[in-house]
């Protein structure tokens, strides 16, 4: 009796696992490629806040090995370990800078987020004529108010500000920021609204609560996420935003972007200085990012897949 051989499987099991070997390598590759591009403008900004004029001139980038680093850029903030303790002018001037882009960034974040929501809600449940226009028409002209380059809305808002007494004030700079990320909120908040059901409305209803109960109790829960995302982006915007904040400010209400493009001057350019008021306005959003990524992602994404 004669047995025939069983071809084995093992060269294509091994071609297979090679295959899966370089994805993945690849993959991989692409990533950390992907995150050094992303990750090193803000190693060179804190780097050269530590680097003396010869080091940023001629380039250097490793510490240590390049060049010794040093307080440089955080001394003259009055922010280095050695200066802390003693009274500084300039910190005095930051932390009002500093305090300036929280409470205006916040602020306007905040206001925006309430009250595109409620915008977002009434065009996501409700229909709505004014004239021609209807709810989708509605949608696309808060959107399109970001084709407006801030630069044609300049002098209508220098001039309006100037008659209410709003130059140089925080409100003022929260109204206008509010104004400015508004449309974006709305737009997220609306797909957000439209990914959940009607019928949790008309149940909630049914239950005796109100519109209003309804929307507090029943459906602001669920599209938290998209809360938290629109509220991060206006705040990320608002936090960077620099031309507004230039034009109708002068001293009192300054942002930390203007602190940060003051360093230039007749001298030059303060890089160690610069570079420590950017790693001070970057390290807040990257903290909010990294904590909050998840709600980022789930808000963004809110409405792709139906």
């Amino acid at each position: 009796m004669t047995t025939t051989a069983i071809p084995t499987a093992a060269p294509r099991d091994t071609a297979f696992r090679l295959t899966t070997v370089l994805s993945r390598v690849l993959i991989y590759g692409a990533l950390v490629a992907w995150a050094f591009i992303c990750l090193f403008p803000i190693y060179w900004t804190l780097t050269t806040s530590m680097k003396s004029a010869v080091d940023v001139t001629q380039g250097h980038l490793v510490p240590w090995l390049d060049f010794q680093p040093d307080w440089k850029g955080w001394r003259s903030l009055g922010l280095s370990p050695d200066t802390l303790g003693s009274t500084s002018t300039v910190r005095s001037e930051f932390l009002s800078r500093f305090t300036n882009s929280v409470i205006t960034s916040l602020g306007s974040s905040l206001l925006a987020v309430v009250i595109g929501s409620l915008a977002a809600y009434g065009l996501s449940r409700f229909q709505y004529k004014f004239a021609w226009m209807r709810n989708r028409d509605i949608s696309f002209f808060f959107l399109s108010q970001l084709i407006l380059p801030p630069v044609v809305l300049a002098l209508p808002f220098l001039v309006l500000y100037r008659e209410l007494a709003l130059l140089d004030t925080r409100i003022g700079l929260i109204l206008l920021y509010t104004l400015t990320v508004l449309p974006i909120v709305i737009w997220i908040m609306r797909d957000q609204f439209d990914t959940i059901p009607t019928e949790l409305d008309e149940a909630a209803l049914v239950d005796g609560l109100s519109l209003w109960g309804a929307f507090w109790h029943i459906i602001l829960p669920i599209a938290l996420p998209g809360m938290v995302a629109a509220f991060i982006l206006a705040l990320v915007l608002t936090w960077n935003e620099y031309f507004f904040a230039a034009l109708l400010t002068s001293s009192d209400a300054k942002t930390l972007p203007v602190m940060v493009a003051s360093q230039t001057g007749s001298q030059g350019i303060n890089w160690w200085s610069m570079a420590a008021l950017a790693t001070t306005a970057i390290a807040p959003l990257a903290l909010i990012g990294i904590f909050l990524e998840r709600y980022i992602v789930k808000g963004l994404t809110a409405g792709s897949v139906k």
